[in-house]
């Protein structure tokens, strides 16, 4: 396998606002990359990706209330305005990292941001639920490549691991701030001009990225035919899994449309397994499954983001629903979570400096596991204030973690394949967040009763039960196979 050197790149004036010039500088003072000022303007280009496509998750989730009003959809067309984006979002990251790394981060970022910046246009513009949902396809896939192009670049422009652990955290804080603040924007919005503001808020974002990466130079290529077999069988088993899981939910385990669908994914299932295994260059390498520290890092992931994605879901469904309170102030109660998250994320690379990453990352499990558990006794007429203290577990556990599970796993293979491993990673991530949706939901519809709005607060304890539970299985996991020395 062979890969074209990195061009020398011309130093470049610091970032467009002084909130991402102190961001991106920090590690590009002392990095190693291909040019410092260029290195810290293709972090910020890479964090505002990020950021943006990260929002789309939540925000759109308190939002949901204004597009039925609006567009009349009934529930099952809100639910695929969720799930359209986030499937396509994950079953089209692994070829995605895989364009990274044949086209170049650069190039391929540039496809990805111009592509999610038109699709949120047609989302805004929207004339009804069904026209949503598509450009809502496409939004996803569009996400689906900035998502590992975004890390590869950073991964291309710092070559010292410590300057790169420091590089890719300052990039997680961007994804988690953004997950945790955006119900926060998409209830201010939706409640002050109104839901399609959520995604014309992503235009001159988009116009603005596009500016940054002209300054970047090309990244590297590698050539390598394109693995058609391998993205449609896992589009289809993961399609076919969420279909299962959430029709569960509504139909019946047992009704034919649900066997159908879980038969299609088993087999989809088997199809990319047996096209990966023959394919001279698969979009997936078996063989990097099959080593220990990627195996753990993407089973941590995946947990991570069954726990915190699915946790949004509920909070934003009780909060709403179940007590009633408008999406501005729903989204103001994840205003805490935000800056927790935003000064875990800052402090976890230099524990993971000072401790090693595998008890930092066994940490940062378990103390979101008890920050599932801690929850399970809200209810109806639970106190606001305590919900929120409740919360601080949760904003400290996931953002302790991710940083230091995302550098371990980037560290553990070649130059080459860091937008595959990237794309892997977080098509792993991505898929525990919709599998939670599907699943939190359909326990939801299924587990006793419920309020007037239809949910139920047996439905969130029984959600928050699996999340702790699969969250310490993961932990233990981590803390017995991960490598005991790693920076």
């Amino acid at each position: 396998m062979s890969t074209t050197a990195p061009e020398t790149k011309r130093p470049v004036p610091g970032a467009p606002t002084q909130t991402a010039t102190a961001t991106a500088t920090a590690p590009s003072a002392t990095g190693t990359g291909t040019g410092s000022g260029t290195g810290a303007l293709a972090l910020v280009a890479a964090l505002l990706g990020f950021t943006v496509i990260t929002i789309d998750v939540s925000a759109v989730n308190i939002a949901l209330p204004g597009i039925r009003a609006s567009l009349h959809g009934g529930m099952t067309g809100l639910q695929w305005v969720v799930d359209a984006y986030t499937l396509m979002f994950a079953g089209l990251m692994l070829s995605a990292g895989a364009l990274a790394d044949r086209a170049g981060a650069r190039r391929a970022y540039v496809l990805g941001v111009g592509l999610f910046t038109l699709a949120s246009l047609a989302c805004g513009l929207a004339p009804g639920i069904g026209a949503l949902v598509a450009a809502r396809v496409v939004q996803g896939g569009a996400a689906a490549i900035v998502m590992p192009a975004s890390l590869a670049l950073i991964r291309q422009a710092y070559d010292d691991a410590r300057h790169r652990a420091r590089a890719i955290a300052l990039w997680t804080v961007g994804g988690s701030v953004a997950m945790a603040a955006g119900p926060v924007l998409g209830g201010v919005l939706t409640q002050s001009v109104g839901w399609r503001a959520v995604f014309f808020l992503n235009l001159p974002v988009g116009a603005a990225i596009l500016a940054l990466l002209v300054r970047v130079a090309p990244s590297p290529r590698r050539t390598a035919p394109l693995d058609i077999a391998g993205q449609v069988t896992a589009v289809l088993a993961l399609a076919g899994l969420a279909f299962a899981v959430i029709e569960g939910g509504h139909a019946g385990w047992t009704s034919t449309p649900v066997l159908v669908s879980a038969a299609v994914a088993v087999l989809a299932a088997s199809a990319f397994h047996v096209s990966e295994k023959r394919h001279r260059a698969p979009m997936v390498p078996l063989p990097m499954l099959r080593e220990r520290t990627v195996a753990v890092s993407l089973a941590v992931g995946f947990a991570i983001n069954v726990a915190f994605y699915g946790l949004v879901f509920l909070l934003g469904l009780y909060l709403q629903q179940a007590r009633g309170m408008s999406a501005t102030a729903a989204g103001l109660v994840f205003v805490p979570l935000a800056a927790i998250i935003t000064g875990t994320n800052l402090i976890s690379p230099r524990m993971a400096e000072r401790f090693g990453r595998r008890p930092v990352i066994v940490i940062g499990q378990l103390v979101l596991a008890l920050a599932m558990f801690v929850l399970l006794p809200v209810g109806v007429d639970t106190p606001l204030w305590l919900l929120i203290v409740l919360l601080v577990p949760t904003g400290f556990g996931g953002a302790f973690a991710v940083p230091a599970v995302t550098a371990m796993l980037m560290d553990s293979v070649p130059g080459p394949r860091a937008g595959t491993a990237s794309g892997l990673l977080n098509a792993v991530r991505q898929t525990g967040g919709a599998l939670a949706v599907a699943l939190f939901g359909a326990l939801l519809a299924g587990s006793g009763p419920a309020s007037a709005d239809g949910f139920s607060v047996a439905g969130m304890r029984v959600s928050l039960i699996v999340a702790g539970t699969l969250l310490c299985v993961t932990a233990v996991v981590a803390a017995v196979a991960l490598p005991r020395k790693g920076r």
